[in-house]
This record gives C-alpha cells, sequence and structure tokens, in this order.
C-alpha cells in the first residue's frame, strides 16, 4: 500500500481475523500471533489464556485492542503504510454517530487493496431481519469465552455478541454499547421484549455494559473477562446499573 494520503482509498481484509488495535504500540509480545503476516488468532487466545493471570492475558487488552476486522470486510485507508501498518476505518462497523466506521491501526500484510467497494459487497445488504432469527443467532454464542474488543465466532465481548449476531443476519450495526443505544429506538424498561437490548450505566457514567433481552428479567449477554456467554435471569449487581431499553430498528 502508498502513502498517498490525498484521495479516498478501500482495502479488504484478507486474513481470517485481524486485530484494530488503539495505536501500532499497542500490541505486547503475547500479541505477536495476531500481527504475523499470517495471524494464527486460535494461538493468540491459547497464549493468553496460558498467562498466570488475566492482567497478563485477556484483561490486558483494555485500551490496547479497540475491535476486530474479518475476512472480506471493507475498509478505508485513512493513512498509508507506516511501519508495517495502516490506519483505517470499518464501515460496517458504525461508530460514535457517523457510519465512517470504527477508527484503528491494521497491519498492512492483512489488507488487500481495492479501487473502491459496493453496496453488494455489504452482508447480505439486508434492511431487516426477523427477531427470532436474532435470538437464535444470539444463542449459538452461549459458552463462548468473553475477549475484549471480539467480534468473531472464537470470542466475542458484551457488544461484540449483539453487533456479530446482527451481522450473521446481514445488518450493519454499531460496534460499541453506546453507540449501540442511539442507533435504537428508546423503549421503556418495563415495555422491553425478546429481541430489545438492555443497557448498563453506574449513574452519570456512559454505558458500560449490554444485553439482549429474552424475556421477562431474562438476559443473553457476555458479562466479562474470565467468563463466558450466558442467558440468565439478570443477576442483582445488573439490575443495580440497568439504565435503558433499546429496540433495534432492522428486527421485526
Amino acid at each position: 500500500m502508498t502513502n498517498d494520503t490525498d484521495s479516498t482509498r478501500t482495502a479488504i481484509v484478507n486474513v481470517d481475523i485481524t486485530g484494530l488495535w488503539n495505536t501500532p504500540d499497542s500490541p505486547r509480545p503475547i500479541d505477536a500471533p495476531l500481527i504475523a503476516d499470517r495471524p494464527d488468532h486460535s494461538r493468540w487466545l491459547a497464549d493468553m489464556d496460558g498467562t498466570p493471570t488475566l492482567e497478563e492475558g485477556r484483561l490486558g487488552l483494555y485500551d490496547r485492542f479497540d475491535s476486530e476486522l474479518l475476512h472480506g470486510e471493507p475498509v478505508i485507508v485513512t493513512s498509508g503504510d507506516t511501519g508495517g501498518w495502516t490506519r483505517v476505518t470499518s464501515p460496517w462497523q458504525p461508530y460514535d454517530g457517523s457510519d465512517t466506521g470504527y477508527p484503528g491501526y491494521v497491519r498492512t500484510a492483512h489488507l488487500r487493496p481495492v479501487e473502491g467497494t459496493s453496496p453488494e459487497e455489504l452482508p447480505g445488504g439486508s434492511t431487516a431481519a426477523s427477531i427470532d432469527a436474532f435470538l437464535e443467532e444470539a444463542r449459538t454464542h452461549i459458552g463462548l469465552s468473553y475477549l475484549w474488543g471480539g467480534i468473531s465466532p472464537s470470542g466475542l465481548d458484551c457488544s461484540g455478541l449483539v453487533h456479530y449476531s446482527l451481522r450473521r443476519l446481514g445488518l450493519v450495526f454499531p460496534r460499541d454499547a453506546g453507540d449501540q443505544y442511539r442507533a435504537c429506538e428508546d423503549t421503556p424498561i418495563e415495555q422491553a421484549r425478546p429481541g430489545d437490548l438492555y443497557f448498563f450505566a453506574q449513574p452519570g457514567k456512559p454505558i458500560h455494559h449490554v444485553g439482549i433481552v429474552t424475556g421477562p428479567g431474562r438476559i443473553l449477554h457476555s458479562p466479562s473477562t474470565g467468563e463466558d456467554v450466558v442467558e440468565e435471569d439478570m443477576p442483582a449487581k445488573r439490575l443495580e446499573t440497568l439504565t435503558q431499553v433499546g429496540r433495534i430498528r432492522q428486527l421485526q
């Protein structure tokens, strides 16, 4: 890829899964399998899970690892190759109130330059899907280990579970919980129905967690590092921080 930044350029992810990092200096030595020219996502997870503490493994991704990009995903190049890294935004991951896409750094070797990306290349190109299909897809990930920044069937965080399940149905939906709430129709908590999203925040703080409503007081979510995707009655600690319910506009 070139260093020309005078025009908008696009690229396609040409590996199964790659990381979207906060800076080129964000990866740790243990992250080497994921940033190799031929990334090994499974080895990366195994190495992190083999560390003595969560902080040395998966928990240490906080403030380093922002999201993932999957094979065939288009990105907009915002800054050309520097030291083997390219800064991009991902239009399939709407971010911060715009559709420009989630920003971050990705290994240049994990991208294939293209002339442009047509609407036909979106995942399925759907504008609507059924609530039942969404719940069915989300439930297929029960038991999967939490991965900060994860949006693949190898690991999901709380908003990644929502994002990836909708992506599998061909829907483009924001990556982060706060953006997901803003993309939804605000709904009174007492009117929550299956397929809606529960949002959680400490008083005066931004939304920090999201889960999928599966029934009265029931939630399907990826709780936190060290835990697995689970469907359960709402835990007391979650009830204390439940602040909003959002209805996904594309679900019918």
